[in-house]
């Protein structure tokens, strides 16, 4: 008799940990935010991907090996939608990650999180910021030097990236992202929309009056 050939099991990553996206309203605009922010700076690098919230698996073979960036920007990959985040398939690890942080993270955050991101990840930039002010430290940042995180240092109240070429700091009492190049605040997704609405408006009265110069005209 034959014998039966077994295949060997289909190893699932599931796309959820069943975890809420986060713990209040801030916590989820300011995660939305800056995830829509860096994407918006980064949109015409085809091979820098920008995301968040996203389940990043980390040891093939193992799905509990796993962990969920509130913000991260991988360099030198394409920039397409993913369902999970494989290191394994990527072959590059993230070079930027910010944690949004409350009390009950906190721990976690500045401790397992930020070992595994140093040792296991090789994450060159780590930044936590907890948007209700209830840490001590509310916000901080680390650079991984020869694979130890040594604290960035403020410069001009901001804690610079070197990573992303851009500095964060609070405005308006939000963190948000400051582009030493333009000596701007990068806008957030509501504001850009203001903006163009704002030039929208403009644009038209300016067709307006140059309509009404044009008939002055004529009627002369």
């Amino acid at each position: 008799m034959q014998k039966k050939i077994q295949s060997a099991p289909t190893i699932v990553y599931p796309e959820s940990d069943g975890k809420p996206m986060a713990e209040t309203d801030r916590h989820r605009d300011q995660m939305i935010d800056y995830i829509q922010m860096l994407k918006h700076h980064f949109q015409h690098a085809d091979d820098v991907y920008v995301s968040g919230n996203l389940l990043m698996y980390y040891e093939e073979g193992n799905p509990r090996k796993s962990i969920s960036p509130d913000v991260f920007v991988v360099f030198g990959v394409a920039k397409k939608l993913r369902d999970t985040y494989l290191i394994w398939e990527e072959a590059n690890t993230p070079d930027f990650v910010l944690e949004v942080a409350s009390p009950s993270t906190f721990t976690n955050d500045i401790g397992k999180k930020k070992d595994l991101y140093a040792s296991v990840l090789s994450v060159k930039e780590y930044f936590i910021y907890d948007p209700m002010g209830q840490i001590v430290p509310s916000f901080i940042g680390f650079r991984l030097i020869d694979g130890v995180y040594q604290e960035i240092s403020f410069v001009n109240e901001r804690l610079p990236s070197t990573v992303l070429g851009l500095e964060l700091g609070e405005h308006e009492d939000v963190l948000r992202l400051y582009d030493p190049n333009t000596s701007q605040w990068l806008q957030t997704p509501s504001e850009r929309a203001e903006t163009a609405e704002i030039r929208a408006e403009n644009a038209e009265a300016a067709l307006a009056e140059a309509l009404s110069k044009l008939e002055r005209l004529q009627a002369e």
